[in-house]
């Protein structure tokens, strides 16, 4: 009976079941007490890394085009207010929490921290860990092109009642402090937003352009050679003869009543002489006569080889012309400047109208002269006068008059194509260069703002994507600070009005106003057609009908008006800040 107990007991199991229970209860313990406490560490620190990107975000957003420092109250208390606001005092009982905002090049760097007690492990000894976690956020731009298309005429050399600089001045000043928030380098300017550094690195591309407008544009040398015509026609003159000149004296000798002179030299080809007596005052004098061959000409629209220009691909700065006073060669010079190609005679813009070559801004030219430019050459222009001083527009045939230039003509710093400045002292030198002088044209500024801006134009291989082939995104910042201005008396990019016409056959301000309004508004509307975001600034004392027609230019939420240069740096800053996107980096 003994051994059968004892043999029945052995074979039993019945009771192994609490004692690996027992031996199973201490690491079973450490697996759901470790469960537990890095599920309470995760949440923790989840909320920790929440509450530490908010206060990153919320502080760069705070110091917007600014500098971080201790001065800069407002954005170290939206930092440490967003963390707070988005984590709890001892958020699942953690302890010690702790959190700390700097800024770096632009950069607003966090650090947070958080002590966690254990719970179930304890038991093992670990009573409690620490948990760390930091972030960072940043102004970064995507890929951007930036155009700026500034009124640099006359009135921009006037100075706004209460300020001390000129308005041209306040524009560079305000547009370097543009470049300081995007670029995030430092300008030579005086910027509210304080001095930046760090520059935006290599990871994305951003380009500024420029086309100063005034009467004229002047881009023409960013241009290749094939794209302005060989032959274009001005308001000039060719030679088209010889007459005999004016005699001239050249000598005096005495003479008496009954005396007479003596010969003259013998004629030649290209002099004749002659010899008279002349009393004066009761004595008499032999007076000795010369006169020369002088060029016949005619005035009228006539072409020109302006081919002379071209060097290959590359531009001269003048050629030669048989146009001076004595019949010989003139030198004629080159700024920049140039002549529309085709356009229409109309009033009607939308849609823009066949024909209107002018205003299409994608527009390649090919041979054919009706999609091509011409220079613009105040040097060939001589303004023809009628009898009493008033312009002739009719030809004249053959005549020895020398007629003058009496237009006016005014061509700005020439406009620069899209690129990059990583110099801030290039960027100040351009901006510098600036000055003040003309009449006040829209249209030709705002065209070729968004010409040398356009993903599929003329500039499509440099402007479709970037250098690394991304995407970008295009900004065109328009400025003026006045109504619109012409006069018929004008050399424009579509010549002289009151000769050429080739707006409109009418000569009055008031139409060639409408017109320079009209085309202005047909390119606006193209620009926004694009996809670029238009800015529009008005500077100074505007009439009502601009403003109107400045905020129907502008993509919607975009026109800003500025009265001195206090309002016009803040308005180029607020655009700035717009452009640029916070983003989270870390």
């Amino acid at each position: 009976m003994r051994r059968g107990f004892l043999s029945r007991l052995r074979a039993d199991e019945a009771g192994n079941t609490l004692a690996i229970a027992a031996a199973a209860l201490l690491p079973l313990i450490g697996l759901v007490g470790g469960g537990v406490d890095m599920s309470r560490m995760y949440i923790v620190k989840t909320r920790l890394q929440h509450a530490c990107d908010a206060g990153a975000l919320a502080g760069r957003k705070a110091m917007g085009a600014g500098v971080w420092s201790y001065d800069n109250y407002a954005a170290r208390r939206a930092a440490g207010g967003f963390f707070d606001a988005n984590i709890q005092a001892d958020p699942y009982g953690a302890t010690d929490l702790t959190r700390n905002f700097t800024e770096d090049a632009g950069k607003v760097v966090g650090t947070a921290s958080a002590t966690v007690p254990m719970t179930l492990m304890r038991i093992f000894g670990n009573e409690s860990q620490t948990l760390t976690v930091s972030c960072d956020a940043e102004m970064r731009l995507p890929n951007t092109d930036v155009m700026f298309v500034l009124d640099v005429t006359g009135s921009m050399g006037e100075t706004p009642s209460g300020d001390s600089q000129t308005k041209i001045q306040s524009l560079r000043v305000a547009v370097k402090c543009f470049y300081e928030i995007v670029a995030r380098l430092d300008s030579d300017a005086s910027c509210t937003t304080g001095a930046p550094s760090g520059g935006t690195g290599d990871q994305v591309q951003i380009r500024f352009g420029f086309v100063p407008y005034a009467t004229n544009v002047n881009v023409g040398r960013l241009l290749p050679t094939a794209y302005l015509a060989d032959s274009w026609n001005y308001q000039t003159r060719r030679r088209v003869g010889w007459e005999w000149g004016d005699w001239t004296a050249y000598s005096y000798s005495g003479s008496s009543y009954y005396g007479s002179c003596s010969s003259p030299a013998a004629d030649t080809a290209e002099t004749q002489y002659k010899s008279e007596k002349t009393s004066y005052y009761g004595s008499y004098y032999c007076v000795n006569y010369s006169r020369g061959r002088v060029p016949a000409w005619e005035y009228d629209r006539l072409p020109v080889n302006v081919a002379e220009l071209k060097n290959g691909t590359a531009w001269r700065d003048s050629f030669e012309w048989p146009i001076a006073n004595d019949g010989g060669n003139k030198t004629i010079g080159w700024d920049g400047c140039i002549e529309e190609r085709q356009t229409v005679r109309t009033t009607s813009f939308a849609p823009i109208p066949a024909g209107a070559n002018d205003l299409d801004i994608d527009l390649v030219p090919t041979s054919d002269i009706t999609t091509q430019w011409g220079p613009a050459l105040p040097d060939l222009i001589h303004t023809r006068r009628g009898n009493f001083g008033d312009w002739d527009r009719s030809r004249v045939s053959s005549t020895t008059s020398n007629y003058s230039n009496a237009s006016s003509y005014f061509c700005p710093a020439p406009a620069r194509k899209l690129q990059s400045f990583p110099a801030a002292s290039e960027f100040d030198t351009y901006v510098n260069s600036l000055t003040p002088s003309g009449n006040t044209y829209h249209d030709i500024g705002l065209l070729w703002g968004a010409r040398l801006l356009s993903p599929t134009g003329i500039f499509r291989s440099e402007n479709e994507f970037a250098s690394e082939g991304g995407e970008i995104e295009r900004h065109l910042i328009f400025m003026t600070d006045g109504d619109t201005v012409t006069s018929s008396r004008n050399y424009t990019a579509y010549g002289i009005p009151w000769f050429d016409r080739r707006q409109t056959t009418s000569t009055s301000s008031t139409a060639l106003d409408e017109q320079v309004d009209l085309r202005f508004a047909a390119i606006c509307t193209a620009v926004k057609n694009k996809n670029i975001t238009l800015w529009v600034i008005s500077f100074g004392s505007v009439s009502s009908g601009t403003v109107t027609r400045l905020r129907n230019c502008a993509t919607s939420g975009r026109y800003f008006h500025a009265t001195n240069a206090a309002t016009i740096q803040q308005t180029f800053r607020s655009i700035a800040d717009e452009i640029s996107q916070l983003r989270l980096t870390r």
